[in-house]
């Protein structure tokens, strides 16, 4: 059984163009191509793609998708981790559905709801990648910072936040190199920002691991679609990810 690459991208939820890029960067090959041009999928291509949405949905980008499949000796222990991330998102899920039914509870029977019940499940979204990447101090110190500051402070912090991708994507639009001396003086604020973060290599005046931190940012705001998002589009995102490179590797 085979399928167009429309119908694939019909059934997969995700558009032709999308599947076209894929190929071009080695990802996914049609299974053959046809004498008209076609392109056609077989359940071997499926599978494969069935890998890839599933650790794009997991906020992984191309490049790390394309070093796990390259690695992978047996697809069924690929499988079998991709069961276990999902398993742990339906856990947060279904915490954050009790969280807002104890919420619901409390208000209708008259009582205040408990303040660390109404947010379970909402401050570990990105848990086991800044684990990952930064080790379990850096989370459990940023967390414990972050749910210290009262709701005016954190709400400052959000603006902060906003107005440096707002910053960010006026200069983008603007069309300025990333290496111009105003999208460097954006990454050093940045950088800036960055090391209010405790337990952070930037708070901490780590040079090496600062260095990395911020290429690694860099990198996953290019390659998260969810970043792309936040930065205008893809081209912002990229724009803040060569910017913030430069200024890794010539000013930090």
């Amino acid at each position: 059984m085979e399928w167009t690459i429309q119908e694939l991208a019909t059934r997969a939820g995700i558009t032709s163009r999308t599947l076209r890029h894929y190929d071009r960067v080695g990802l996914l090959a049609p299974s053959r191509v046809g004498a008209n041009g076609y392109r056609y999928y077989d359940s071997t291509a499926v599978f494969r793609l069935q890998r890839i949405l599933l650790m794009r949905r997991l906020g992984m980008g191309l490049p790390a998708i394309a070093e796990v499949l390259a690695d992978e000796v047996d697809a069924c222990d690929g499988l079998r981790a991709h069961i276990a991330a999902l398993e742990e998102e339906r856990d947060r899920v279904e915490r954050q559905i009790r969280s807002a039914r104890d919420t619901l509870d409390a208000l209708q029977a008259g009582a205040e709801p408990q303040m660390d019940v109404m947010l379970a499940g909402f401050n570990d979204r990105y848990k086991d990648d800044v684990i990952s990447r930064w080790g379990e101090r850096a989370f459990q110190v940023s967390n414990d910072w972050w749910h210290g500051k009262t709701l005016d402070q954190q709400r400052a912090w959000k603006q902060a936040a906003e107005d440096l991708v707002a910053a960010w994507v006026a200069a983008a639009r603007a069309g300025i190199s990333p290496t111009s001396e105003h999208a460097q003086s954006l990454a050093a604020r940045h950088v800036r920002w960055l090391s209010q973060i405790p337990g952070t290599p930037t708070a901490e005046g780590d040079r090496e691991r600062s260095i990395a931190m911020v290429r690694c940012l860099g990198d996953m705001y290019a390659d998260d679609p969810r970043f792309a998002g936040m930065y205008d589009d893809a081209a912002g995102a990229t724009f803040v990810r060569d910017a913030l490179h430069a200024y890794a590797r010539t000013r930090m």
